[in-house]
């Protein structure tokens, strides 16, 4: 069982948190926390190991070495926790069944179920009860599914890439309904996308994974202070940062530099800017050498 906790520490807490398989390591010394409440971008490119890690949290894979808590519990692996629910990019749902048997189907399996609140979000999307699921377009079928996680009445919901499917007029409609549920809820979110340009200003905290390794952790806001973008022509002085830039390239006729902490004094035709949550994740990904959690 997970347990509540009011907000008092994180909601997961992994701890030296890896796992292995026949073919190498698909997540290792994975040391984080999901704060409670927040809504934290999980991002990394294929093969980074996020799925591992979501497959970890619900209990659906077992660790090789260390630990994952959910409010303090680790998962038994005896099936989701009633406080935590999980859906995938592929939301298996039954084509055959209507939409309303779907959600009776919800409500046998899950014994905290709010049918009137998930009946709510089937009617605020302005889906037909008596339509089969697989007659429904993508971003039907997607709030559907969401209805069957959210009547559950989880405290802690992980989405593994569940808009990839989705144009992006669906995917804006159903991120902002997704996020205005998770805000009036108090449910924490882990969200798993692709698409780092959505998440801006959506998500604060971020989780960002390579290799199956962390390469930076922490409070977006936070994240985005401590590093600079400085831009300036190719050719010509450069400015000296006091640590290695985490990036450094060439486009056209302007050399870019990603630096964490005090910048560089300023040169003339050198501006200095505040890097976008997707640029500073790209940055990162794109760096073999970064191997640790951002404090």
């Amino acid at each position: 069982m997970v347990r509540r906790t009011n907000g008092r520490g994180p909601a997961i807490q992994a701890v030296g948190l890896g796992k292995r398989y026949r073919r190498g390591w698909a997540l290792r010394d994975c040391t984080a926390e999901v704060p409670d409440g927040s809504v934290t971008a999980l991002v990394g490119p294929n093969g980074a190991g996020k799925s591992t890690l979501m497959s970890l949290v619900t209990g659906l894979a077992r660790p090789t070495t260390g630990a994952v808590e959910v409010y303090g519990a680790q998962p038994t692996g005896a099936g989701l926790a009633p406080e935590l629910a999980f859906l995938g990019q592929h939301k298996p749902l039954y084509p055959s069944l209507t939409v309303a048997e779907t959600l009776r189907l919800g409500a046998r399996m899950n014994p905290g179920w709010d049918a009137g609140y998930a009946a709510g979000l089937v009617t605020a999307a302005g889906v037909p009860f008596e339509a089969k699921v697989g007659t429904l377009s993508g971003g039907q079928r997607t709030r559907v599914a969401l209805a069957l996680v959210l009547g559950k009445r989880p405290r802690v919901l992980l989405l593994d890439e569940p808009l990839a499917d989705l144009d992006p007029l669906a995917r804006e409609d159903t991120l902002g309904t997704l996020l205005a549920e998770a805000r009036g809820q108090g449910i924490t979110v882990v969200l798993s996308s692709h698409v780092l340009a959505e998440l801006e200003g959506v998500c604060d905290h971020l989780l960002l994974l390579g290799g199956g390794r962390v390469l930076l952790a922490g409070n977006v806001g936070d994240l985005v202070t401590e590093h600079h973008v400085i831009s300036g022509p190719a050719a010509g002085p450069v400015p000296v940062p006091s640590t290695p830039p985490i990036a450094d390239h060439v486009r056209g006729d302007q050399r870019i530099m990603l630096i964490k902490g005090t910048p560089p004094p300023a040169l003339p035709g050198w501006r200095l800017q505040r890097p976008r949550l997707d640029v500073l994740a790209l940055a990162y990904m794109r760096s073999s050498d970064t191997r640790e959690v951002a404090a």
